[in-house]
């Protein structure tokens, strides 16, 4: 089966469904979620709140005790029943963060060594192709011992791929790794989600990587998921902003690129009725992107705006103000289905006299504005 033919198999799917209970010394996991796709689902949470013990369950590499896990339907593990699948039964690929490479054998050989386990399961993805995806052209005949953690981190990618998955689990993949690397391997991940539907599980407490990759977002600490949906509206909760920290606070918006001044380099998306203008070089008609709006970014006004240079300013509904520390203040502006955060000081709630239903003006500076395409 080649690329596009799983692309349509895999659409619409709910891929991943648990409902279990594990007990470790002190620690406690109890997570039930159904997960759909396409696209990437991220397990987000800070170190220590069961993440990687949840990777581990559901690919079989540590017992499940109590309850089920369920992919595309078929059971992997169910304790009622006495289901427990072998990892090597379930069709998952997994990546470590320490990539777990043979070390006797050069890239090649690690990469033909997947290619020999495949047993039955249908070949959709081939040698020649992962190594051009990966772009591992010239890292083919050298040892492992040779390559710095980003090439090591897409060889290892390279070899889950080889295993013709029906998912992959990324484990923090990018966490052994420095800064400069994170960046070079992050635009191969983005090339394999956008390359093939493989439904994917991103474990991460980076919320920069999730916010390239992921579609869908599970919430956990302490062993529990506190929150899960589509990014774009996990963006806005208060849950989930004491976990990714201040200067990150803000809304994710998905949309499709309307319009493109090639003079200006000036891309316009449609949000229902209103528009965002943000410099977006190479961009074309029709491209989704994904924009982060900053919390910090967002000016309110309690006027139309005139003589300013700011180019985006919508006309919004002020529907939640918030707190956030001793001298600022959270506020949702809402417009038709899309919401900006705005942070403020509680002065200017004060000033402007702030109130939940008040109509005000949301300015954005198109120089702020960034933008992923998914």
């Amino acid at each position: 089966m080649d690329g596009a033919h799983l692309t349509q198999a895999l659409r619409h799917r709910v891929v991943l469904e648990i409902q279990l209970r594990h007990a470790r010394d002190t620690f406690e996991l109890n997570v039930s979620m159904r997960c759909p796709t396409p696209g990437v689902i991220a397990l987000f949470g800070p170190s220590g709140a069961g993440k990687s013990t949840l990777a581990h369950i559901i690919a079989g590499l540590i017992p499940l005790q109590n309850g089920y896990i369920r992919l595309d339907g078929q059971t992997l593990s169910d304790s009622a029943l006495g289901i427990h699948l072998k990892p090597e039964h379930r069709g998952i690929g997994y990546v470590f963060q320490d990539a777990r490479l043979f070390p006797h054998l050069s890239v090649s050989g690690n990469l033909h060594f997947a290619s020999k386990r495949v047993g039955t399961r249908a070949v959709y993805v081939s040698y020649d192709e992962v190594v051009s995806l990966l772009g591992l052209e010239t890292l083919l005949a050298r040892r492992v011992h040779t390559l710095s953690g980003g090439e090591r981190q897409r060889v290892a990618l390279a070899r889950a791929l080889l295993l013709q998955p029906r998912m992959l689990i990324l484990d923090e993949p990018l966490a052994a790794i420095d800064t400069p690397r994170r960046a070079e391997v992050l635009p191969f991940l983005v090339r394999l989600r956008d390359r093939f539907s493989i439904p994917m599980l991103y474990v991460s407490h980076q919320y920069e990587e999730v916010l390239q990759l992921a579609s869908y977002l599970a919430l956990i600490d302490e062993g529990k998921i506190l929150a899960a949906g589509h990014l774009s509206q996990l963006s806005q909760l208060q849950a989930l902003q004491k976990y990714i920290g201040q200067e990150a606070i803000g809304s994710v918006l998905d949309a499709v690129v309307d319009a493109v001044d090639e003079g200006s380099n000036l891309a316009s998306v449609a949000l229902g009725e209103q528009r965002l203008r943000f410099y977006l070089p190479n961009s074309v008609q029709g491209q989704r992107i994904r924009i982060h709006v900053l919390a910090r970014d967002v000016i309110i006004s309690t006027q139309a705006p005139t003589g300013l240079s700011v180019r985006n300013a919508i006309l919004c509904t002020l529907t939640q103000l918030h707190d956030e520390a001793p001298d600022s203040v959270i506020a949702t502006l809402q417009f038709g289905q899309t919401a900006l955060l705005s942070r403020i000081t509680r002065s200017a709630v004060y000033d402007l006299q702030l109130k939940v239903g008040a109509s005000v003006w949301a300015l954005v500076k198109a120089a702020s504005l960034r933008g992923n395409l998914l």
